[in-house]
């Protein structure tokens, strides 16, 4: 059969009148039977057509199909039509593959495009601007990319978060799926984890973030309930941060005061020309994920996320000191008789969660003012439950949403 033929459904109109041929002459003794074999055969069918398109897609000339998906990348350079690029991706293996060498890193393109984009540096020329709902009902916590310049309530779904509680603190569980915020799960992003006083925190990776790094388990496997997952899941809990609020029990130290020290970021990639680690690849099963369309699957809750605390991860390859993170100090202003920051109309609400961070210079090497003024994270209240979050290089999606969780949290000895 010719491929025009192929192409306007020739197989597909002769499975449907063999289908309805025999549903004709079916006799109603044997209807169970029938139905069974007629299920069979037209999956077996679905199956032959399946494979035969998938290979028409596939055997496509390398040239021919590296230009089409360059040409989409190239047009589509938000979302929502951001969404094609993500389905070439999804077409088949060969797709998939030239899919990824054209798309570039946040950090070169400014774009979000597949899952392990979010654990890859930000944009370097200019701030990704997202926005945070909060839901106090539920305590989940959802990271929306935002679509426009202007505050809006429409995003694109990035991330999402759960707070459970814990006898010697909380614990923010962050997945790719808002329904599924178990460590069981394929879309099992990280989780950070608070002490008993809200001031200190630890950010866990589910993934290495660079070549050389050390989970803080030696497991293979885990246990999730009464199950143990497969190894190939990813399952991994790497130390890559930590957060720490520092003590203001009288409130005569002003606002807050934090730092966050990114054990897995060297020092010098604030600094013009300085590079941060890219992961390449979340997992064999979670890079095929696309941003709008991910598995669910029932929670789970085990004794998988009673782990201590471990000690910061430790890289090989990483021989510099860590990027330390520091708010950077508010004015007081006389007239209106609070505490203000230049956000650049991304806030509108004063808050005492309101920070921005700022590159800490290092005592041994100096830093220029306008690295050391650069605002690498900021993190404002717009709404009464509306927050927006505005991260750059060398932090990416993943670092940047688990620190502005770490200010929900509550915090009686630092107000």
């Amino acid at each position: 059969m010719p491929l025009k033929g192929i192409m306007k459904g020739g197989i597909g109109s002769f499975s449907r009148r063999s289908f309805e041929g025999k549903r004709f002459y079916r006799s109603r003794s044997h209807n169970a039977v029938d139905e069974d074999s007629q299920y069979k055969e037209n999956q077996a069918c679905n199956a032959g057509n399946a494979a035969v398109q998938g290979s028409l897609w596939a055997n496509l000339p390398p040239e021919l199909l590296r230009d089409v998906i360059r040409r989409i990348e190239e047009s589509e350079s938000g979302w929502p039509c951001r969404k094609h690029v993500v389905a070439c991706a999804g077409v088949c293996r060969t797709w998939r593959q030239i899919t990824k060498e054209l798309v570039k890193a946040p950090e070169l393109s400014g774009k979000l495009s597949f899952p392990i984009s979010l654990k890859q540096p930000g944009s370097k020329d200019s701030p990704v601007q997202c926005f945070i709902k909060r839901d106090r009902a539920t305590n989940t916590y959802q990271l929306f990319l935002g679509l426009s310049t202007t505050l809006s309530e429409n995003g694109k779904f990035l991330l999402a978060a759960r707070k459970m509680r814990r006898t010697t603190g909380a614990d923010y569980i962050v997945s790719l799926d808002t329904e599924d915020m178990s460590r069981g799960s394929n879309t099992y992003f990280g989780k950070l984890r608070s002490n008993f006083l809200g001031t200190k925190f630890t950010i866990y990776d589910s993934h290495p973030p660079h070549s050389g790094a050390i989970a803080s388990t030696s497991r293979a496997g885990r246990r999730v309930g009464s199950k143990q997952v497969s190894p190939r899941v990813p399952a991994g809990s790497y130390n890559v941060a930590h957060i720490s609020y520092e003590l203001n029990v009288l409130g005569t130290r002003g606002p807050r005061r934090m730092q966050c020290i990114m054990h897995s970021i060297p020092a010098s990639s604030a600094q013009s020309g300085g590079g941060a680690p890219t992961p390449s690849d979340v997992s064999s099963t979670a890079v095929n994920l696309s941003l709008d369309s991910l598995p669910s699957f029932g929670f789970k809750s085990g004794n998988s996320e009673r782990m201590p605390l471990s000690e910061p991860l430790i890289a090989k390859n990483l021989k510099e000191d860590p990027l330390v993170l520091k708010n950077k100090a508010p004015r007081w202003h006389d007239q209106l008789q609070c505490w203000c920051l230049n956000f650049r109309g991304r806030v509108t609400v004063a808050s005492v969660k309101n920070f921005q961070l700022v590159a800490a210079p290092e005592p041994n090497q100096p830093i220029s003012q306008n690295d050391h003024e650069k605002v690498i994270l900021q993190f404002g209240k717009v709404g009464k439950d509306m927050f927006t979050m505005d991260y750059r290089y060398p932090l990416s999606a993943f670092q940047a949403f688990a620190i502005c969780l770490s200010t929900f949290d509550t915090k009686l000895v630092c107000e």
